[in-house]
């Protein structure tokens, strides 16, 4: 299946990055949310939200988001409505969260994983489906009421009623 796939980093995967968009160009469109160039000061919240924007909007149907570790990326993209970020450091998992949890954006850390590793992380990501069984869709149903009543509470919380 080809899709959009919404691609950033900050400094810390800015090299990875530029590694794999050649990868996912061959059968992929990638919609790059940045860096654009190379800043020793650049910080990755704004690129894991760039990215999770995008596949939450629907503008990207997969997220990919390169910093240094991964974790600092995957915590500021699953503070996105409608993303399901994860760190993966091996294929299992790259697979299966999509599979099973219906993952929609993969987190890389550049100082974790070398290139070869990260080309095989991509394909993996990409390459699976989630597999709608029973179980899986009633445990991301109980994921996704998770965060409805996180966004409910939210939206109380903004009406003043403290």
């Amino acid at each position: 299946m080809s899709c959009i796939v919404a691609l950033g980093a900050d400094h810390g995967g800015f090299s990875l990055k530029g590694e794999l968009s050649a990868q996912i160009r061959q059968s992929h469109r990638i919609l790059d949310v940045g860096a654009d160039s190379f800043d020793p000061d650049d910080d990755y919240p704004e690129y894991a939200e760039a990215v999770a924007r995008a596949v939450a909007s629907g503008s990207a149907q997969r997220g990919i988001v390169i910093c240094g570790s991964g974790v600092g990326a995957c915590v500021a993209a699953n503070k996105v409505a409608g993303v399901r970020a994860s760190v993966c450091h091996d294929t299992y998992s790259a697979h299966q969260g999509v599979e099973h949890d219906d993952m929609n954006v993969l987190c890389l850390g550049a100082r974790i994983v070398g290139p070869e590793l990260a080309r095989e992380l991509v394909a993996a990501f990409l390459a699976a489906r989630f597999s709608g069984e029973e179980r899986h869709q009633r445990r991301l149903g109980k994921v996704l009421d998770i965060e409805r009543r996180s966004l409910q509470g939210m939206s109380a919380d903004a009406g003043g009623s403290r």
